[in-house]
């Protein structure tokens, strides 16, 4: 679990959370049919997800992708109390069958909320990038470990060994991350331009209304006692 860090040494402010945070427009009308599937296959209308209480919503490529491991890798590690105080969801969506949330969930240690949408409807209506764009500007994910030839060695040998040998989604789509609900509600969107440009976590959490901090690093931690 990550360490709850206090105070909060990073704080999204009104002053960048535009630069930081690129949102765009989301039109949940457009999504609120699309249906999503769960681990044993049972669907549900995408709008279930959000209708009751505040969601945020993790969009990834596909579950060979090994910055998506490495990311939910981290959403793993966030509290459930923190969630619980600030009355959220989490919730991930992938665009694979949903065979492979079992193994993805075992494999990253990720105990919350994952559906599917293995037809892309909500990914292509919702405007999300089927290709990688890379500018000077963009900020690679924190949350991403492995440098990108060593991070391509482990999806290739995680497809080469998967007992489905597929891709597990479309590789060429991006992912993204939206704050929703209660409701039509909207409260942020990103659309991820590559597989580095993920939203930060601590900076997500905070914008949905959570008051912890969380240190993902691997570092040693400094007790002062």
């Amino acid at each position: 679990m990550a360490q709850v860090v206090s105070p909060i040494t990073r704080q999204v402010t009104r002053e960048n959370r535009g630069i930081l945070s690129r949102s765009v427009d989301v039109r949940l009308e457009d999504v609120d049919d699309c249906l999503v599937y769960d681990r044993r296959g049972v669907s549900f209308p995408f709008r279930s997800l959000y209708q009751d209480r505040k969601s945020v919503i993790i969009f990834v490529r596909n579950f060979l992708c090994y910055s998506c491991k490495e990311y939910v890798d981290d959403l793993s590690k966030i509290p459930r109390e923190a969630l619980e105080a600030a009355d959220i969801r989490l919730i991930v969506i992938g665009q694979s069958t949903h065979h492979h949330i079992e193994p993805f969930c075992s494999l990253t240690g990720y105990c919350y909320e994952m559906y599917v949408d293995p037809e892309r409807c909500i990914y292509q209506k919702l405007g999300m990038r089927r290709e990688e764009k890379y500018t000077e500007s963009a900020n690679p994910s924190p949350h991403v470990k492995s440098g990108i030839f060593i991070g391509q060695m482990k999806t290739i040998w995680r497809a080469i060994t998967s007992p489905a040998f597929d891709f597990q989604g479309d590789l060429h789509q991006q992912g993204g991350a939206i704050i929703v609900g209660p409701g039509s509600q909207v409260h942020f969107s990103h659309f991820d331009s590559n597989r580095l440009d993920h939203m930060p976590i601590n900076w997500l959490m905070q914008l949905a209304g959570v008051q912890q901090t969380l240190d993902f690093s691997d570092k040693p931690k400094i007790i002062h006692v």
